[in-house]
C-alpha cells in the first residue's frame, strides 16, 4: 500500500484495489474508506508508520458498502477501537445482515469489473462491531465540520463527505478519475500541480442517470479538492472538474 500526503492534514492510502483517506485534526484521526479485506492490519501500520497510534483514529467513515471499502472496517475498529458510520440504506449490508444488490453493469464495464474483482482478495469482511448510521446534512466532528452529502446512484447510500471549512470534498465512488499529466507516487512531493487526472463518472453503478444528478450536487458544491474513491485526487479547482465530468454525452 502506498501512503502519500496531499496536503498536511491529509493522506491518501492507496491500495491494489481502491483507496482510503486519513484526516488529521490535532491528535485525532478520521479513516475515509478501509479497503478490501486484508486492510485492518495495512492500514494500522501505516498509521504507525506517520508516528500515531491506532487508537488515535476515532472514526471510520464509509462512503459506500462495496467490498473494495468496506473490507478492512471491521478489522480496523476491532484493532483502533474506531467508531465505524456508514449512510443507513447502506449500513445493513456493512453489518453482513443483509448481501447488498449488485451494480447494473453496461456492457463495456463487464470485463473491467471482472478484472476488478480478480484483483480483490479472497475473503469474507469482518463485520463492525457497532455501525453508527448517518443521514443528509448530518455534521461530523472532523475537518472543521464535515457535513454527509447523500449522493445516491453507485449505491443507494452512497454519502459524500464536504468539508467547507478546508474546501475538500470526499466523493467515495460516485466520481473517480483517470490519470493523465501525471501519477502521484509514495514518496514524491505533491502539488496542485503534480497531476492532472481526467474527472469521470463512477461506474459500476445501481441508477446511472441517479449517480449524474449526485455528480451535479457534488459540483455545486464549490470544493476546492476532490478525493476519489478510484484515481487521483484533484487538488485545485475541483468544482470545475467535476461539473465537466458530466459535460459529455
Amino acid at each position: 500500500m502506498d501512503v502519500i500526503e496531499l496536503l498536511p492534514r491529509l493522506h491518501l492510502l492507496r491500495f491494489p484495489v481502491g483507496q482510503a483517506y486519513l484526516w488529521r485534526d490535532g491528535e485525532e484521526l478520521t479513516l475515509v474508506d478501509a479497503g478490501p479485506v486484508g486492510s485492518g492490519a495495512v492500514i494500522a501500520e501505516a498509521v504507525r508508520a506517520l508516528g500515531r497510534a491506532p487508537e488515535d483514529v476515532r472514526r471510520i467513515v464509509l462512503t459506500h458498502f462495496h467490498e473494495d471499502h468496506v473490507g478492512g472496517a471491521g478489522e480496523f475498529a476491532a484493532l483502533s477501537g474506531a467508531q465505524v458510520l456508514a449512510h443507513r440504506l447502506d449500513a445493513p449490508f456493512v453489518r453482513g445482515e443483509l448481501p447488498g444488490p449488485a451494480p447494473r453493469l453496461e456492457e463495456w464495464e463487464r470485463p473491467i469489473r471482472a478484472d476488478v474483482a480478480g484483483r480483490l482478495p479472497e475473503g469474507t469482511p469482518m463485520p463492525p462491531p457497532s455501525v453508527l448510521e448517518v443521514t443528509e446534512g448530518e455534521v461530523l466532528e472532523f475537518g472543521g465540520g464535515a457535513r454527509v452529502v447523500h449522493a445516491p446512484g453507485h449505491t443507494d447510500g452512497s454519502i459524500a463527505l464536504h468539508l467547507p471549512a478546508e474546501g475538500v470534498l470526499f466523493t467515495g465512488d460516485t466520481v473517480a478519475s483517470l490519470p493523465a499529466e501525471g501519477v502521484l507516487s509514495a514518496g514524491e512531493p505533491v502539488t496542485a500541480d503534480s497531476v492532472n487526472p481526467t474527472v469521470i463518472p463512477g461506474v459500476f453503478n445501481l441508477d446511472r442517470a441517479q449517480l449524474l444528478d449526485s455528480v451535479r450536487r457534488l459540483a455545486d458544491l464549490g470544493a476546492e479538492v476532490a478525493c476519489f474513491g478510484h484515481g487521483d485526487p484533484v487538488l485545485r479547482g475541483a468544482a470545475a472538474a467535476l461539473r465537466g465530468a458530466t459535460a459529455a454525452p
